[in-house]
């Protein structure tokens, strides 16, 4: 099968969310004129290591709206034990709602931004607004500097930050999702 994206593909859904996949879920936080916003978004992923970057995507809703107006946002990690919980944030709900509320989402205050974060995630990362970018079909592409890391500490095993303690959620296509239980070391040639 071929299709373009233009004219379509004919089938009952797109293919598209399942072709690139597994995708992480950033679990995004905001501050905004109207109360605290909790979202998860499949279109996150890390775009810089020095100075930390990280981008979430999505259509002008809450989080997008809350990042340019405040200049901050927070990445909270979805591990496999708040999948439910995180799911519950994705409902359309009238702007103002807590989502931290409505999901029973324990919430905590960030350290270097104004902004909640879950309390519970196994990593949360505060992010300053760098640039938000226009893409096609009315969605925006936030981009933030890391400024401050939280690690629970359950999730240290000497000195790294060991994702088998908490397996990280991942969005498939449709309705799927994956969460990571199988983890294997894979040393590059020159670092032997």
């Amino acid at each position: 099968m071929f299709y373009r994206p233009e004219t379509g593909h004919g089938l009952p859904h797109s293919p598209f969310h399942a072709i690139v996949s597994p995708r992480p879920i950033g679990w995004i936080s905001t501050r905004g004129p109207l109360g605290d916003n909790l979202a998860p978004y499949s279109f996150f992923n890390a775009v810089g290591y020095n100075p930390p970057q990280v981008m979430f995507a999505g259509d002008e809703k809450d989080s997008v709206s809350n990042a340019r107006d405040s200049g901050v946002f927070a990445v909270n990690v979805v591990e496999e034990a708040a999948l439910a919980r995180m799911n519950a944030t994705s409902a359309r709900l009238p702007r103002g709602t807590d989502e931290f509320t409505v999901a029973g989402v324990q919430k905590a205050e960030c350290s270097t931004i104004d902004c909640p974060r879950v309390a519970t995630a196994p990593a949360t990362l505060e992010c300053r607004v760098v640039q938000i970018v226009a893409l096609l079909g009315g969605n925006h592409m936030v981009i933030g500097e890391v400024t401050g890391v939280h690690l629970r500490d359950d999730c240290l095993v000497d000195g790294r930050f060991d994702v088998t303690r908490y397996r990280p959620a991942a969005r498939l296509g449709y309705q799927d999702y994956a969460v990571v239980r199988d983890v294997m070391e894979m040393r590059r040639p020159d670092e032997r």
